[in-house]
């Protein structure tokens, strides 16, 4: 009997142990759980820097609840307040500390690689390998010889790397890619376009998200583009020419950059879509790609407040770029 009680009373100071906060005040910890690390050299550390009392109790939680194989590399914010369950909760089942990854619309591939690098998730050159390798490329079903168009805009939480390596940088990328089949299956639903089609639709989804920010004009510039393709008529886009010139682009095009027929991106001087996407654009853009607007302008110009005047008509675009272009210059 003295016994029984003995062994109640242990296990009650145990089961009071385990779902007590482990210090009365509560002080946050930024805890690093290494690759290939045991439970017992995680719990040795988080001893010495305060995270867990009774590091032997705490041993003895792991092997009762068979917790030995599930621990998590990554980094964590532990509290002191938690309760030693609480604690091994996080350690094989919680996401540790997410830090945000975001880029806006109408980014070329280069800037996302520098927004990657900058936010501290991979080298920039690292990634821009990984989205230009053939491999990767295959893989995600890109009929591209890069992924640009397919770097999905959006504000991503993730876990930093300890190290900025190939690795690293071809997580990042498998996200983003992952991201945009995921949010686009919503538009072409269980059967995804073939690849011709898929080309078309992305390539133009960029002229649209370069060329407007107004929400109710995406479908209607896609139906100029789209107008213009079956016309035969050349595309004439100014942010073509200006992705063309690429990292080198100052600011302003200039005639020389009009007529160079050396820029394979220019489609003042080349028939068609361009050979590739121009940006990363969002879901907005790429609805409007799949059903553009149904109507007859082949023109259109800035009014000066974001938004376009649209024109049928050589002579009645002509008219516009005078009244908003021309002299507002003057």
């Amino acid at each position: 009997m003295i016994l029984l009680l003995a062994a109640g009373g242990v296990w009650f100071a145990f089961e009071t142990y385990i779902n007590s906060p482990m210090q009365k005040e509560s002080r946050k910890i930024q805890f690093v759980v290494p690759d290939g690390a045991s439970f017992n050299q995680v719990i040795d550390d988080m001893a010495r820097q305060g995270a867990v009392t009774h590091p032997y109790a705490f041993r003895m939680l792991v092997r009762m609840r068979k917790q030995q194989p599930h621990l998590k590399a990554g980094e964590y914010l532990l509290d002191t307040h938690w309760s030693p369950a609480r604690l091994l909760k996080e350690l094989v089942t919680g996401k540790g500390v997410l830090y945000t990854l975001s880029f806006q619309e109408g980014l070329p591939w280069w800037q996302v690689a520098e927004i990657v690098e900058q936010q501290g998730f991979a080298k920039a050159e690292d990634f821009t390998k990984v989205i230009h390798d053939t491999a990767f490329l295959q893989k995600h079903n890109i009929p591209f010889s890069n992924a640009e168009g397919f770097l999905f805009p959006e504000t991503y939480r993730l876990n930093k790397p300890r190290e900025m390596n190939m690795a690293s940088a071809k997580k990042v990328a498998d996200m983003l890619v992952l991201t945009f089949w995921q949010k686009t299956s919503l538009l072409w639903g269980e059967h995804r376009p073939t690849p011709e089609k898929l080309r078309n639709i992305l390539i133009l989804a960029t002229l649209v998200e370069k060329e407007t920010a107004v929400p109710k004009e995406r479908d209607m510039v896609a139906g100029v583009y789209a107008n213009r393709l079956e016309m035969g008529m050349r595309m004439q886009a100014d942010p073509t020419i200006i992705y063309g010139i690429g990292k080198e682009f100052n600011g302003d095009i200039t005639r020389s950059d009009i007529r160079n027929k050396k820029n394979k991106y220019n489609t003042y001087q080349h028939r068609g879509l361009p050979p590739g996407p121009i940006c990363s654009p969002g879901l907005e853009a790429l609805k409007a790609a799949v059903t553009p607007a149904k109507h007859k302008y082949l023109f259109f110009v800035a009014r000066g407040d974001g938004s376009h005047k649209f024109s049928q008509t050589l002579k009645e675009h002509n008219k516009a770029v005078r009244k908003y272009q021309l002299n507002r210059k003057k």
